[in-house]
């Protein structure tokens, strides 16, 4: 019987079978952020166990309340950084250097074809569009693979979604998977790894890709994964062309962990996106969407573009695109964050920020605040935000506030006309 990927993953770093289904496999990598793991520090150092299990497979960000804003969240960064120093993690990235850690991990070429990869942080998934198997996990789980290299999961079941057709103007992969949540329920997934695949997915590209595995946990995934092909190769070559003679020998190696013809899936669904709309949510979940047009009365407060799935260089460019030479309207507030420094200084170069700031709009630092209700964006009571976030629950951005997610552009033409709006979607200018 043929292999998914990422049973090829799990088999290739096996190290146990203790009960069941449960496989104990080998790290390549542990993400870390100041949010989540220094409860897990404090709980090593208390037991005696302060230590990793590899230094250079540790990658740690303070990245959701950059610059601290209280002394609780000094604190939070005081023992993340502390950690990395006494423990000689050298790829650590503190405020300055920092950025949005499914965005910066990635650009530095962290995310890689076969790897496994934990985080305490759900959106861990994203970095299954490299190939990975990405997963998030509790603290009890991030210690352990802190201390030992390795994680225990349920021998992966896996969904087969194919992506057929090829995308209208106007629509972006965030409407993709937004579509794919509202068709699977936020429970469709569950415990499952979902292999994206089709037409639609071969021609997009990295960014594009890491925005919809970024969402797959919506749907209840463990983690989504795309194919590792020659967009893997070249977005990955600066940091692995020591490693093969040529790009088409790395592609060679990376098709190992292609699934198999005749591989099993728990259920193979496809979608016909030749007809696809932009879509918004609506209500607390990721499974409530809806066409753009069927909320063109709903009133907004605040446009955010940014986090995680949609703060790339790609995204700010189709946001500024809709926006140039416009002005947002009286009654929102608009906020930016790029990714990382590195994306805000491209933005920058390119024009797009003096474009976000000529139409109202506030550039802040690279950080993950406003899509958790943190920092630089929170949301008052009975205020509604168009995001480009991936998360809705209700008073996830503030307390008693509404989050409709949308991709950049949905976003950007919303603090136009402030209501959730696309009329002028298709057109779009070059920046």
């Amino acid at each position: 019987m043929g292999k998914t990927i990422a049973e090829k993953i799990f088999d290739s770093h096996f190290v146990d079978n203790p009960s069941g289904d449960i496989h104990v496999i080998r790290l390549d990598a542990v993400f870390c952020h100041e949010i989540t793991t220094p409860v897990a520090i404090n709980d090593l150092v208390e037991r005696g166990k302060d230590r990793v299990f590899d230094p250079d497979k540790i990658k740690a960000v303070i990245d959701h309340v950059t610059p601290a804003k209280d002394s609780k969240t000094a604190m939070q960064g005081k023992i993340l950084r502390d950690w990395a120093s006494r423990l000689n993690i050298k790829d650590f990235f503190d405020i300055g250097r920092n950025g949005v850690c499914h965005a910066i991990f990635p650009e530095k070429g962290f995310a890689r074809p076969g790897y496994t990869i934990i985080m305490g942080d759900s959106h861990t998934c994203t970095h299954g569009a490299f190939g990975a198997f990405a997963a998030g996990v509790g603290t009890t789980d991030l210690e352990v693979g802190i201390l030992k290299g390795v994680c225990a999961f349920h021998y992966p079941k896996t969904i087969k979604i194919v992506l057929n057709g090829k995308l209208p103007e106007g629509v972006y992969s965030k409407d993709v998977i937004l579509h794919i949540i509202g068709k699977l329920g936020v429970n469709g997934a569950t415990n499952k790894v979902i292999e994206f695949t089709g037409p639609v997915v071969d021609s997009m590209s990295m960014e594009e890709r890491m925005t919809i595995c970024n969402m797959a946990v919506e749907a209840g995934g463990t983690c989504g994964i795309c194919y590792p092909d020659m967009t893997t190769v070249d977005y990955l070559w600066e940091f692995i062309s020591d490693e093969y003679s040529s790009k088409e020998s790395a592609l060679e190696e990376f098709k190992k962990i292609h699934p198999d013809p005749d591989a099993e899936y728990d259920s193979i669904i496809e979608f016909d996106i030749n007809e696809l709309e932009p879509m918004v949510t609506f209500g607390y979940k990721p499974d409530q969407v809806k066409p753009v047009k069927e909320m063109s009365e709903t009133k907004i407060d605040q446009v955010y573009i940014g986090s995680c799935t949609n703060g790339r260089i790609e995204d700010l460019r189709v946001a500024a695109s809709v926006l140039k030479g416009r002005k947002i309207n009286d009654s929102v507030r608009g906020i930016v964050s790029p990714a990382t420094p590195k994306i805000f200084k491209e933005a920058l170069k390119e024009g797009i920020i003096e474009i976000f700031t000529d139409s109202g709009f506030c550039v802040t630092n690279p950080t993950c605040g406003a899509c958790l209700g943190m920092s630089n964006g929170v949301l008052a009571e009975g205020e509604a935000c168009a995001s480009t976030t991936n998360r809705n629950f209700n008073g996830r951005m503030g307390k008693g506030g509404m989050v409709h997610l949308m991709s950049p552009a949905t976003a950007a033409e919303s603090a136009i006309t402030g209501y959730i709006s696309n009329s002028d979607l298709y057109r779009i200018q070059e920046v």
